[in-house]
């Protein structure tokens, strides 16, 4: 097969294809009528969030069987289109589980504890201890939006370090949520319960700008964290909500 990759994946994974026989080749400036024109023969394709996999990619690549998404979301791939033209959807589920969770965790305690700002203030020569007392997440309520994979991982990690956990997820049981230790509970009481609040949905048009200038202000004086897709958090109200002090803080790393 030739299998076209239009993202950054790293030389390990590319090299399985290699020996397996298959023509791999990569491309991952491609655009425009240049994607299009590369992909016209191709018969498998191998993407991370960076390209969209749009219905006219997908009526572009007639020799198309598969579209691998090296990660969780597929957001960026029209499912209906690639349905509608025989192609195969496949993604990596349990890819960055572990180190998406991690990395929430890590951007929750450098929030709550102003990690970010004090080390800005000693780099500038200042010791500025008494202005960074932070909050003790310890007996606090995380609410997390989302309980999938990487929610759930969240969850178990947070509720192993002494916070309540509640969550919000309309495809999840009750009894899933338990044996994680979370209490499942509705969107509303998840926002106005949580002192953090953590986003793990994907963006969907359901999920997007789900959290806006009215669901942050029931979040009230919190934090929010978001390390999962931008656009599922209004930008320009949380940058509002965090200037004029409505919310304690925020930590995001992706964006609309």
């Amino acid at each position: 097969m030739k299998v076209l990759v239009t993202d950054p994946i790293a030389d390990a994974g590319l090299d399985v294809l290699r020996d397996a026989g298959h023509d791999v080749e990569t491309g991952y400036e491609l655009e425009g009528n240049d994607l299009l024109e590369a992909i016209s023969d191709a018969n498998g394709l191998i993407v991370r969030s960076g390209t969209e996999v749009t219905e006219e990619v997908l009526e572009a690549a007639e020799e198309l069987a598969i579209v691998g998404r090296a990660g969780i979301g597929v957001d960026n791939i029209d499912i209906d289109a690639a349905t509608d033209n025989g192609v195969i959807v496949a993604n990596a589920p349990e890819g960055n589980v572990r180190a998406a969770a991690e990395h929430t965790v890590a951007m929750t305690f450098a929030s709550a504890r102003s990690i970010p700002q004090a080390h800005i203030r000693l780099k500038n020569g200042e010791w500025a201890k008494s202005d960074y007392l932070g909050t003790e997440l310890d007996g606090k309520t995380l609410g997390v939006v989302g309980l999938g994979r990487v929610g759930q991982e969240v969850a178990k990690k947070l509720d192993s370090l002494g916070m309540d956990i509640v969550a919000y997820d309309p495809y999840i049981s009750e009894e899933r949520a338990q044996r994680i230790g979370a209490e499942l509970v509705e969107f509303d009481p998840c926002l106005e319960r949580a002192d953090v609040l953590t986003v793990h949905t994907p963006l969907t048009p359901e999920t997007e700008g789900l959290i806006s200038e009215p669901e942050l202000d029931q979040l009230g004086d919190g934090y929010l964290v978001n390390c999962a897709r931008g656009g599922v958090v209004d930008e320009d109200a949380l940058a509002a909500k965090v200037e004029d002090g409505t919310l304690a803080g925020a930590a995001i790393d992706v964006f609309a």
